[in-house]
């Protein structure tokens, strides 16, 4: 019998708080169609700096399969347009992990990965939903989309990974008994 790794039960309770934000956002109603904030990115980011991108794909794709299934929208054009915004990102957050980390951390790798996800949706919507070069005229309003909600979620997930490292570390004073 095939037994769950550790890393397979740590890829899986990622994978459910992603999900739980996927459907806890989907709850919320959205002021323009298509455009939301990706709060299942920061963990996506997270896990990317903790353990590489193998596990923040893994993270990631199952947030679009189960996130799809839970919500009604599996095959449906919302989880083809979700799946090759998640496919591209992951090929930029793949690239961008290998960029200076003195300039490129968590909040810029979240921009070029919002960046990506709205290419890759764009791209499917022009080729497959709205047969028109139209749909680009919406590049604006999603690249000022990209741009904030990247920044913000950049923003949490650096700061989570700041907190779990200032947690992780060890005190000045640990391990001295009385003198």
């Amino acid at each position: 019998m095939l037994r769950p790794s550790a890393d397979d039960h740590r890829i899986a309770r990622h994978a459910a708080a992603a999900i739980v934000l996927t459907v806890a956002e989907a709850a919320v109603p959205l002021p323009l169609p298509g455009v939301k904030p990706g709060l299942a990115n920061i963990i996506t980011l997270v896990v990317l700096a903790r353990w590489g991108w193998g596990e923040a794909a893994w993270v990631a794709l199952l947030r679009v399969l189960v996130g799809s299934l839970l919500l009604g929208q599996f095959l449906a054009p919302g989880f083809f347009l979700s799946l090759a915004g998640s496919l591209l990102s992951l090929a930029v957050l793949g690239a961008a992990v290998h960029l200076p980390g003195r300039w490129f951390g968590p909040v810029s790798q979240s921009i070029l990965a919002a960046f990506a996800h709205i290419g890759g949706q764009l791209v499917v919507a022009r080729l497959w939903l709205v047969p028109h070069d139209g749909v680009f005229y919406l590049v604006p309003v999603f690249a000022l989309a990209a741009t904030i909600f990247g920044l913000v979620n950049g923003l949490i997930a650096a700061r989570l990974l700041q907190e779990e490292q200032q947690s992780s570390a060890p005190s000045a004073t640990a391990g001295e008994g009385p003198g």
